[in-house]
């Protein structure tokens, strides 16, 4: 298998795991740990990794992106007497991620206007606050086709995720026509050829917020993740700011710095762990952090 990687990249250059996987029809876990242990291929990854929420998880913390998917998506692999080559691939690859992550931005701006151009003057403003969450705001946003969950039609790459948080005083019926109405604009989006775009959205009154903040609930843990990370794109950016003031006087930033770093220090052992052992004697249930997780449950 490492011979056969070395006569490819010699002769097309670096490749990205993906590009690997599809020219090699090789099984991820066996490609991965070639790609790994060998001294004459080197692994070139781009991008950071974050923390993520997972049921499936003891403690529920994993870091973002999986194994796979930092591999596939987000690593280039070269020859390690060609760094130079590797690094010019690298850098190409950081271009297209920053352009996926500005045009999925610039999408997300629109569909906030369009949202608010529903309504008369700044009342949609004033009630509301349009908060960004997810890969975007990591700057990690990717274009793999991937099926969206509800229809299973395939999106382009990372969906967006929207969280809309308004006054305590908002009404019922308000509420109702203003979730209608996103909902309306992100079928229109999904299934739009030119778009073709998974947008994932949940709105909620700020006493939600005040809820969640206690960080008591797998549930709430996920929302709080969400908020925490979350970056203002509209509306009443007062609201916006009493959220973050809620998460700070419960103790969340610290709470998930806590998780962050039980996450990094399980990626580690588990990576040792895969690097280590032969592929044939690794159990499918030893792989919980090598494949890709959902965090959905807040968008449910």
């Amino acid at each position: 298998m490492e011979k056969r990687l070395i006569d490819l990249i010699e002769s097309k250059g670096p490749l990205t795991g993906a590009e690997i996987k599809t020219l090699t029809n090789t099984d991820n876990l066996l490609l991965w740990q070639t790609c790994k242990k060998s001294k004459e291929l080197r692994v070139k990854t781009i991008g950071i990794r974050y923390l993520r929420l997972d049921r499936q998880v003891k403690g529920f913390a994993r870091l973002s992106p999986s194994i796979l998917r930092e591999f596939l998506t987000y690593s280039v692999v070269g020859l390690s007497k060609k760094p130079q080559s590797l690094f010019r691939r690298a850098s190409q690859i950081i271009s297209h991620i920053n352009n996926v992550n500005r045009l999925k931005l610039e999408l997300t701006q629109t569909f906030v206007n369009k949202i608010q151009s529903q309504y008369e003057g700044n009342s949609l403003g004033e009630q509301a606050c349009f908060i960004l969450a997810g890969d975007i705001v990591y700057n990690m946003a990717h274009d793999v086709p991937r099926p969206e969950r509800s229809t299973g039609r395939l999106v382009r790459g990372s969906d967006i995720d929207l969280i809309v948080v308004l006054h305590d005083r908002t009404t019922d019926t308000f509420i109702k026509l203003l979730d209608e109405k996103i909902y309306q604009e992100k079928y229109r989006v999904l299934i739009s050829p030119s778009v073709n775009e998974e947008i994932d959205y949940i709105v909620k009154r700020i006493e939600r917020v005040r809820e969640q903040a206690r960080f008591d609930t797998f549930k709430h843990m996920v929302a709080c993740k969400i908020l925490q990370e979350g970056k203002y794109i509209a509306g009443n950016k007062k609201l916006f700011e009493e959220v973050q003031r809620l998460l700070k006087e419960n103790g969340v930033p610290d709470k998930l710095d806590r998780l962050e770093q039980k996450a990094i220090f399980f990626r580690k052992e588990e990576e040792k762990y895969l690097i280590a052992t032969r592929h044939d004697e690794i159990n499918h249930k030893d792989l919980y952090f090598f494949y890709p997780a959902e965090e959905s449950e807040e968008f449910e």
